[in-house]
């Protein structure tokens, strides 16, 4: 996606926000997220075979936030010097940017209408819902995400940021064709990747919630659908504002918005502050999880005693009695059993 490509293109790459902020801010965002997101796949590997079929999109949803994560190191260091990576590593990362975008707006689209089926129309045993058939709609999604994402990868190239400079860019080369016929086709690709997942997960949550406000339900299962809620609300919350911005953006570009430079220096800013908002997602869904869900603490909670991390550990499991003795003298913790 073209914002996604080398911040050094937008000649606003001196700015202490994009040399200084933005490279501490998403060396954080790296930390946090691959010790989070890791520690959530190993948890969830540990029983495998036992996995829940919204635990599943989960997996598959945390190994894309993995992807996006390991691209920021790199974009770190061409904040600092320029794209010292080479061409094959500028189409590897964005790639894996792209695929990170679209798989995981689709995985949390599946999880809705996952829910969306158990509950509205109580299917619990329905084919689909089956954990082989739910792999394999996975394996499918990614196949798919990944001949969207590819032309990125095609179309990314390392070239000079200007003929004055020495520095290099990876961004799109211009193979014969007009230069920004694939910049806008992506950026509508990004649009359509994104909003239609969003209207049906707003549709089978708004349909869940109606379900729920009229039923009987256990408040397991409430729980159940607040969390995978929450995780759907933290999604849009986090890329929400960038793909408003990059809409006005595409509008700008396809003249249908007057553009002007003042204008234009302030959504550049709005676009890179939006899309630092959206990659601190990718280290928030273990975080909700290790806070929310019971299972998963306990199971992550088991998973750390074991690797001897003990400072760590007992303090929680000082927290998790103390939890478990207020759920005895009648405080009710059922809605925080994990999906």
């Amino acid at each position: 996606l073209e914002f996604f490509l080398s911040r050094s293109a937008q000649n606003a790459s001196e700015s202490p926000f994009y040399t200084v902020f933005l490279p501490v801010l998403y060396s954080v965002i790296f930390l946090l997220g691959v010790a989070g997101n890791g520690l959530m796949i190993t948890v969830l590997l540990t029983r495998c075979r036992r996995l829940r079929i919204t635990e599943i999109y989960l997996l598959h949803l945390a190994m894309a936030d993995l992807m996006l994560l390991f691209t920021i190191p790199f974009d770190v260091a061409d904040s600092a010097t320029g794209w010292v990576f080479g061409v094959f590593v500028c189409k590897l990362n964005e790639l894996l940017k792209s695929l990170n975008l679209i798989c995981g707006s689709f995985l949390l689209a599946c999880i809705g209408f996952d829910r969306y089926l158990a509950i509205v129309h109580a299917v619990p045993s329905m084919q689909s819902r089956f954990p082989r058939t739910v792999h394999l709609t996975c394996a499918v999604l990614w196949l798919i995400c990944l001949a969207l994402a590819l032309p990125n990868a095609v179309f990314a190239t390392v070239t000079q940021k200007d003929q004055s400079s020495d520095t290099l860019i990876c961004y799109y080369h211009n193979f014969g064709i007009h230069a920004n016929n694939w910049v806008l086709t992506s950026n509508v690709l990004h649009h359509v990747c994104f909003f239609i997942p969003l209207a049906m997960m707003s549709f089978c949550y708004t349909m869940l919630i109606f379900t729920l406000c009229k039923s009987q339900k256990s408040e397991a299962k409430k729980g159940a659908i607040r969390i995978a809620l929450l995780v759907t609300l933290v999604f849009c919350f986090c890329w929400l504002p960038y793909n408003i911005s990059l809409m006005i953006h595409t509008l700008r570009q396809l003249e249908v918005i007057a553009e002007d430079c003042e204008s234009g220096k302030i959504m550049l800013q709005a676009r890179e502050v939006t899309k630092s908002l959206g990659i601190t997602h990718c280290c928030l869904n273990p975080f909700l999880y290790a806070f929310v869900g019971v299972r998963f603490r306990n199971e992550m909670i088991q998973l750390l005693c074991k690797l001897g991390c003990s400072r760590i550990c007992l303090p929680l499991l000082r927290v998790h009695r103390h939890s478990r003795t207020s759920t005895s003298d009648g405080a009710t913790t059922n809605s925080l059993v994990l999906i």
